[in-house]
């Protein structure tokens, strides 16, 4: 059986279906359309053999529907209070998920923020964060609360640095346009600016990343930086007195940036 393989299908503007698979079998996650996930399965010859869910927004869930009328012997896994129809088994923090097809194993992470659901999957130095961690950004904060998302990044922080960080939508430019605001001195962050103009130019995605590159760039995991912290503090016209009141103030700056 040939080695994994792990393959962004895109769809609908700028999201990204990652797809795992060996020759034979293969696994999806945030299947938010099933008709590019049942294209690629044809054109590779793959079966189909389970799902990954990080949260219940519509553009990760909405194929999920499809693909189990056509595949119905799937797993669907996902977050336990995301209230996701079809799902086959639900998960909590410290869960661990076991995909023999693929000789995979994932240990669950809660990392409320952008939704109070949403989980992660981290295992074989592989994280799938859905809309949590984006590279250079983080995900709006639909339901949580600053607090819980910062918290949620740091949990994400911890983990290895050569840890590869798959993300589920394609904003790494539009976040490095506003990272430039923020931290204008970083050259690390420019350099990589350059080369995701360079892949999109290309027509390839900027994604996965990593850890140790996120913690050089994303500005909302730098919040503690002295010049993203003036740059906030003279956006927002007062001090900031602390970490979290950073983070809130550049979230709500980006949202209408």
């Amino acid at each position: 059986m040939s080695a994994l393989q792990i393959f962004p299908i895109p769809a609908f503007e700028d999201n990204y279906i990652w797809c795992l698979h060996n020759d034979l079998y293969c696994w999806v996650v945030d299947p938010g359309d099933a008709a590019p996930v049942e294209a690629f399965c044809k054109r590779n010859q793959l079966k189909l053999n389970g799902i990954l869910v990080t949260h219940h927004h519509w553009d990760h869930t909405n194929g999920i529907a499809s693909l189990v009328e056509h595949h119905p012997d799937i797993r669907v896994l996902g977050p336990r209070y995301g209230n996701i129809k079809h799902l086959t088994q639900d998960y909590v923090d410290g869960d661990r998920i076991e995909i023999p097809t693929l000789s995979l194993t994932f240990d669950v992470l809660e990392v409320p923020g952008h939704t109070l659901d949403h989980i992660a999957f981290y295992g074989d130095s592989r994280l799938f964060c859905g809309d949590t961690l984006f590279s250079a950004g983080c995900g709006r904060l639909f339901e949580g609360t600053p607090a819980q998302m910062l918290d949620s990044l740091k949990k994400i922080m911890q983990l290895p640095e050569q840890t590869v960080v798959y993300c589920t939508h394609e904003y790494t430019l539009a976040n490095l346009r506003f990272a430039a605001q923020l931290e204008p001195s970083n050259n690390i962050m420019k350099e990589y600016w350059a080369w995701a103009k360079q892949q999109r130019e290309k027509g390839l995605p900027t994604l996965p990343t990593t850890i140790e590159q996120q913690k050089a760039i994303n500005p909302f995991l730098r919040a503690q930086q002295d010049e993203i912290k003036h740059n906030a503090e003279h956006h927002v016209g007062r001090q900031l007195p602390n970490e979290e009141a950073v983070f809130t103030a550049i979230r709500k700056w980006k949202d209408n940036f």
